[in-house]
């Protein structure tokens, strides 16, 4: 009881601040749907004081509604894919291996949050249910008592922290494409490779800040003592045994128990991609979200073993997606609301957000304000490749005014992108389905984040700004 009360007596400011910040949301915080729907309603006030009529958006929101679904779809598949790799027999392996590496509760929180940050410069889906079935295996070991919603809420910020600076950035992937960019857009940006965006050594840089400041954060949040609540105590049902797999009970189907036919899918997409990186630049290969979707699958395939196995994990993930498949169709009406409902002067609210950027003028103050406006967006829209084929017309045509670089306005999207899904609770879905908390449970942590994150990110968006010069926008070669 004594070295309780005296591990108790030594919580950091940060470890109190971080539970204050989680009994205030654990009692307020509503669900992420709520976030969608009291969005719409700002979003409508908004329009209606540019002077926009009932009927016109009422049709906007309701002609905007399904715009986003193919993108829904992609992010579905991201998550999906996700889950099937890291419910892998190979990665769950991995996983019970790096579960034992953490020496203490601090350093198991601090662990979780580098590895979902590094994997999520890969693929934010994965990282989300890798970190949440990292979680699951250090909270069941019996030698080392560590807080459970800690762990989540490291293994968020992987989504929380910097995803949009990686591999799997949804701005990015769009803006170095040319065929998933409207025209009025690529007239706009032209084409931005992932060399002058991402693979930036200044995007590259604020990236190496970010993860090391995050770890320092969850490490010295960690609840310490009493404090701590376990994954017992919060009732959590950690076990993760994989359901048996059915035997065979006729002829017709030992192709679904064979490594046959994924093992030829695997050599069949392993030559495609070997092709793809033969006749394309590396770059535009690796830009596609739609390439990268169709790895992930199929990887998920192989490394589940057979047909029977990848369609039981395809089936536990589905309910991982569900949040996502009910909520962009409002973020979609949101984005219709902003962008087509006229008002006074036959104006949108976006065009007059696009005259306010213009006006703001180049350097420091233009990052900034673009910043500031991301994050705020985003609590209500957070959509990231979606969100930011709304922004993009007037942020982008404004970053061509005041002469800002194009691809360092693309990557200062990204990182205040990343800000609002740490008070948003919206991309928390899946990996809150893998641990089986409410987000409640874990924003307390990433509000701490928040309040750290977003004055050094402003400092960096401002500095690393002044080390890059304006290149007029690169229209793609004609076929």
């Amino acid at each position: 009881m004594t070295s309780t009360i005296e591990e108790a007596s030594s919580e950091t400011g940060l470890a109190r601040i971080a539970q204050s910040l989680a009994r205030w949301t654990e009692k307020w915080f509503p669900d992420a749907y709520v976030f969608a729907l009291a969005g719409v309603f700002i979003v409508a006030l908004a329009a209606f004081a540019n002077g926009s009529s009932p009927k016109t958006v009422a049709t906007a929101f309701g002609d905007g509604f399904w715009d986003l679904t193919a993108f829904t779809l992609q992010m579905t598949m991201v998550v999906l894919t996700g889950y099937v790799v890291a419910t892998s027999p190979p990665v769950a392996r991995l996983i019970d291996r790096l579960a034992v590496m953490p020496q203490s509760a601090a350093g198991a929180v601090s662990f979780v949050a580098l590895l979902s940050m590094s994997i999520s410069f890969l693929n934010w889906g994965l990282s989300l249910v890798f970190g949440g079935l990292l979680c699951r295996a250090i909270a069941r070991r019996t030698d080392l008592r560590v807080d459970y919603r800690a762990l989540g809420a490291a293994a968020f910020m992987g989504l929380g922290g910097v995803w949009a600076l990686g591999l799997s950035s949804s701005a990015a992937q769009l803006q170095a494409t040319a065929g998933s960019l409207p025209p009025a857009l690529l007239k706009i940006t032209g084409v931005l490779d992932f060399g002058r965006t991402i693979f930036t050594w200044q995007s590259l840089l604020m990236c190496v800040i970010l993860m090391a400041l995050t770890a320092v954060i969850a490490h010295l949040s960690a609840p310490k003592g009493e404090a701590i609540k376990t994954a017992e105590i919060l009732e959590v049902d950690l076990d993760d045994q994989p359901e048996e797999v059915t035997p065979r009970s006729r002829p017709g189907e030992w192709l679904e128990y064979s490594h046959i036919l994924p093992i030829l899918a695997g050599l069949l997409t392993l030559a495609w991609l070997i092709f793809q990186l033969l006749d394309k630049p590396v770059l535009t290969v690796v830009s596609s979200l739609n390439n990268y979707l169709l790895v992930f699958l199929i990887l998920g395939l192989v490394l589940q073993g057979t047909p029977r196995k990848f369609l039981q994990a395809v089936t536990l993930a589905v309910p991982a997606t569900a949040g996502i498949l009910v909520q962009f169709p409002l973020y979609a009406a949101m984005a219709a609301v902003l962008t087509k409902a006229k008002g006074r002067g036959g104006f949108t609210v976006s065009h007059h957000l696009a005259e306010f950027f213009t006006s703001i003028g180049g350097g420091g103050s233009f990052a900034i304000v673009i910043a500031i406006y991301t994050v705020v967006l985003g609590i209500f829209v957070p959509s990231g490749g979606g969100k930011w084929l709304v922004e993009a017309p007037y942020v982008m045509q404004s970053a061509n005014d005041v002469h800002m670089n194009l691809g360092w306005t693309v990557q200062i999207y990204n990182v205040a992108e990343a800000l609002p899904t740490l008070i948003n609770p919206f991309f928390m879905l899946p990996l809150l389905a893998v641990l089986k908390l409410r987000a409640r449970d874990l924003v307390g942590f990433t509000f701490l984040q928040f309040i750290f994150h977003l004055p050094v990110i402003l400092l960096l968006v401002w500095l690393l700004g002044l080390t890059f010069d304006y290149v007029p926008p690169i229209m793609p070669a004609a076929p």
